[in-house]
C-alpha cells in the first residue's frame, strides 16, 4: 500500500524542523550575547576614554596652575627687582644730593679759609677797593671788592667806575629771588664798554646774598662791563661766574630795585664811585623820576596856543 511510506516520511521530517528551531534560538541567544558583550565593551571603552580625558584635564589643570604660580613668582620677582631699582635710584639721588651739599659746604669752607687769609675786613680794606653805587631807589650801596680772587675783573670795574661809565645806567634784568643785573649802557643786555672782554677768573667764593658777580655770554671769557647782585644764595653759579665782591651795606636799596626783564620803570645807578674818590652822595629826591601828572578834562578841551 502506498500510505505506509508517506507516514514514515512525515515522521522523519519532524526532528529536522525541531533542530532548526533550536539552531535559530541558539543563534539568537548568541547574537544577544554578542550584542551584550559589544555594549559592555563600548561602555568600558567609554569609561576608559572619560577617565583618560579627566586625567588629561587634571594634568592640564596642574600644568596651568604650575604655570600661573611661576608667572606670579616671576611677577613678584620683577616687582621686587623694580622696587630694588627704585630704592637704588632714590639712594643714588640722596647720595648725589649729599655729595653736592658736602661739595657746596666744602667750597664755602674753602672760601672762608681763603677769605680769612686774603680778603681784608671792611674797616681795613683799601679805600680803592670799596665801590659805592648810589641808586635811584634812595640810598648808597657799599660793595667790598676782592682783587685777591678776581684781580682783572676788579680792575675792570674800577676803571669803568673812574670813567663814569656806570653813571645813569639802569638795572635792565631783575629776577625775583635771583639777582639784579646792570652795567649795560644800551639797557638791552647786549651792550658793554669799548674795552676788550675779560678772561674768566672763576673761584671758590660761593654766590651768597649780596654777592657781586660778573655777567657774561655763553663764552666763559666774554665778561666786559655788566655785573649782577644776588638776592638769595645761588650755589649753581659757583665756578661758572666770576664772583668779585659783596655788598657790605645798603642791600635794602638793591632789594627795592623793580623786577622785570626789563622792568617797566627800571632803577638806575645815579652815581658809581670808589671810596678813594671821596664823592658825596647825590640828592636822591631830586634825581627821582617824577610821576606822570594826570591831564584834566579842561586841559584836553583848552584851545591850542601858538
Amino acid at each position: 500500500m502506498l500510505l505506509a511510506p508517506i507516514a514514515a516520511q512525515a515522521q522523519d521530517s519532524a526532528p529536522t524542523e525541531q533542530s532548526q528551531i533550536e539552531v535559530d534560538r541558539a543563534a539568537a541567544r548568541a547574537a544577544r550575547e554578542a550584542e551584550k558583550e559589544a555594549a559592555r565593551v563600548r561602555k568600558q571603552q567609554q569609561e576608559e576614554a572619560e577617565k583618560a580625558a579627566k586625567q588629561a584635564q587634571k594634568e592640564e589643570d596642574k600644568k596651568a596652575k604650575a604655570a600661573e604660580k611661576e608667572a606670579r613668582k616671576a611677577a613678584k620677582e620683577q616687582e621686587e627687582a623694580s622696587e630694588d631699582k627704585d630704592k637704588e635710584a632714590r639712594k643714588a639721588a640722596r647720595d648725589a644730593e649729599k655729595e653736592s651739599l658736602e661739595k657746596r659746604d666744602s667750597n664755602a669752607a674753602d672760601a672762608s679759609a681763603v677769605g680769612a687769609s686774603l680778603v681784608p675786613t671792611p674797616d681795613k680794606a683799601d679805600p680803592d677797593n670799596i665801590l659805592y653805587l648810589d641808586l635811584s631807589t634812595g640810598g648808597r650801596v657799599t660793595i667790598q671788592l676782592y682783587p685777591e680772587i678776581a684781580p682783572n675783573h676788579v680792575e675792570r670795574v674800577k676803571t669803568l667806575t673812574r670813567q663814569g661809565f656806570y653813571d645813569g645806567i639802569i638795572f635792565h634784568r631783575v629776577i625775583e629771588g635771583f639777582m639784579a643785573q646792570t652795567g649795560d649802557p644800551t639797557g638791552t643786555g647786549t651792550g658793554g664798554s669799548d674795552l676788550p672782554d675779560v678772561a674768566a677768573e672763576f673761584n671758590k667764593f660761593p654766590h651768597l646774598r649780596g654777592s657781586v658777580s660778573m655777567a657774561r655770554a655763553q663764552d666763559p671769557n666774554s665778561a666786559n662791563s655788566q655785573f649782577f647782585i644776588v638776592f638769595y644764595p645761588r650755589f649753581s653759579l659757583d665756578n661758572s661766574y666770576t664772583n668779585f665782591g659783596r655788598v657790605i651795606s645798603g642791600m635794602q636799596y638793591v632789594d627795592a630795585v623793580p623786577r622785570g626783564e626789563p622792568p617797566s620803570t627800571p632803577a638806575r645807578i645815579l652815581q658809581a664811585s670808589l671810596k678813594s674818590q671821596n664823592k658825596p652822595e647825590p640828592n636822591y629826591a631830586a634825581q627821582a623820576q617824577p610821576a606822570e601828572r594826570a591831564i584834566s578834562v579842561d586841559e584836553l578841551n583848552a584851545p591850542i596856543s601858538n
